[in-house]
């Protein structure tokens, strides 16, 4: 099975221009393909992790990856299933994101010797002369064809502004740059930028002609990617200060029981023939699949020693109720009263519960214990101890660390 086959069996691809010339270039390794990145944050998700397992299966087969880190669009803003308009962040706010970006992404792709690229946008696109860019590539764009793209019909009836409104030329244009400076023949992104895709490819066979056409390929990445990585705190980070070994762990041994094969497939590089037999599996052996989906990606994202510390102290937990390596909270021994803290404040304290009445629901609703034992009154006052374990629901653990 060459590697075009095996992106298609683990379910990665949704949508493709050109798939004959795809599998051609793929396979035989000769393909230099890129993805962007926006640095909005200090960090990369687990929204990322797809892209990032995909570049690294094909490097693997000798393909180049090009990690496009969008410091140009970064200052704009993608409207893609946006319902607002992104937040403006500064150039230095910018700059630190993207330094952020290159070291998390060097535990993935390979970047010595010229076998994969990092690229930031805004070497060429804030060197651009406003009236220039308008002859040389906004006369290639339609308005019309560009207010059918589903990026920007999302947007028309709250609002669209006209500086998110050039993002597509910009992006556009990014292809078009990094096919004339390092022959990138290929891209990958995400369901919603399927139309700034097809604009770069237009812009490279309107401005280099059609032999040039030939070489500039589409791909479109399943959009399951953009739906991982969300819970009820926010983001999945893959900085372990954002979230911790332990809690990334425990995400993904936490997903869904009819995700667990799909999330095997797309983030793992086990052997297809073994994530197969596990599609039969039921009850335990179906928690045994999340437990390998969980150690194989945190060994990914935080490397073996970490992935084996969560693995025991997410069994430790499940066993005994405490661990030595999950998420802690601290309390200040001053806070407490003759030793102890009402239940409802020392959930909030420790970050399982956003209110007070989110707390109070969740210990009437008995999703509460305390170094493994259930508590259901809504006043209880434990006596707050160094190491004691809370407990949330199924998923939200904290040690409670005395200071």
């Amino acid at each position: 099975m060459g590697v075009f086959e095996e992106l298609q069996a683990r379910g990665l691809l949704a949508q493709l221009t050109d798939e004959e010339e795809i599998r051609e270039l793929v396979n035989s390794g000769k393909a230099t393909f890129y993805i962007g990145f926006d640095p909005t944050a200090d960090s990369l998700h687990v929204g990322h992790f797809m892209a990032l397992c995909l570049m690294k299966r094909l490097q693997m087969a000798g393909n180049r990856p090009i990690a496009l880190i969008g410091g140009g669009t970064g200052m704009i803003g993608d409207p893609s299933g946006k319902t607002d308009m992104r937040k403006m962040l500064t150039p230095e706010t910018i700059q630190h994101n993207c330094d952020c970006f290159k070291k998390q992404m060097s535990r993935f792709i390979d970047f010595s010797d010229g076998k994969a690229l990092m690229v930031n946008n805004a070497d060429w696109l804030m060197k651009l002369n406003y009236v220039e860019l308008l002859r040389e590539v906004g006369a290639c764009f339609s308005v019309n064809r560009m207010l059918t793209a589903e990026c920007y019909k999302q947007r028309l009836e709250r609002g669209l502004s006209f500086l998110e409104f050039n993002y597509m030329i910009m992006q556009s244009y990014d292809f078009l740059q990094l096919f004339k400076q390092y022959g990138c023949n290929m891209q990958f992104g995400g369901d919603d930028q399927w139309s700034n895709m097809l604009g770069g490819t237009e812009l490279i066979r309107r401005k280099l002609g059609k032999d040039a056409y030939a070489m500039t390929i589409n791909l479109l990445l399943n959009s399951e990617g953009k739906k991982m990585g969300k819970t009820e705190k926010g983001a999945v980070w893959l900085d372990a200060e954002k979230t911790s070994p332990f809690e990334f762990y425990q995400y993904w041994r936490n997903v869904a029981d009819s995700d667990v094969i799909k999330c095997l497939k797309m983030l793992t590089f086990l052997p297809l023939e073994e994530i197969e037999k596990m599609e039969s599996w039921e009850g335990s052996e179906l928690n045994k699949a999340k437990e390998i989906l969980a150690y194989e990606l945190t060994n990914l994202v935080h490397g073996e020693e970490e992935a084996k510390k969560a693995e025991a102290s997410a069994k430790a937990i499940f066993s005994t109720g405490s661990a030595e390596n999950m998420p802690s909270a601290e309390v200040a021994a001053a806070d407490l009263t003759d030793g102890g803290m009402e239940l409802i404040g020392l959930l909030v304290q420790a970050g399982l519960a956003a209110t007070r009445s989110e707390a109070r629901r969740a210990i009437e609703q008995g999703g509460v214990s305390v170094d493994g034992e259930k508590v259901t009154d809504i006043k209880a006052v434990v006596s707050v101890t160094d190491g004691m374990v809370l407990k949330k629901g199924k998923k939200s653990f904290k040690k409670i660390v005395l200071v």
